[in-house]
């Protein structure tokens, strides 16, 4: 018997509170930029896993520009 998946979304949430709730009395910077650099990588290394490195696929996928894309996996060096 398997359990109802989680959705991402309550995932994200529930990590940006545990975030808040470490900050130890510190405000918070930058927390849009943050977020963004600690998805961004795992997305991409998940979907080029899936997609089989096929960045033609991936792209579609992650609904990006193979060129985008491209960058995207230079910029976390993962080509």
């Amino acid at each position: 018997m398997s359990s109802k998946p989680t959705q991402l979304s309550a995932l994200i949430k529930n990590s940006i509170t545990d975030y808040f709730a470490n900050l130890d009395g510190t405000d918070p910077t930058n927390i849009y930029s943050l977020v963004l650099s600690q998805i961004e990588k795992p997305l991409l290394e998940a979907v080029m896993q899936h997609a089989n490195n096929n960045q033609s696929k991936a792209a579609v996928w992650l609904g990006l520009s193979r060129n985008t894309l491209r960058k995207l996996l230079e910029k976390y060096n993962l080509t």
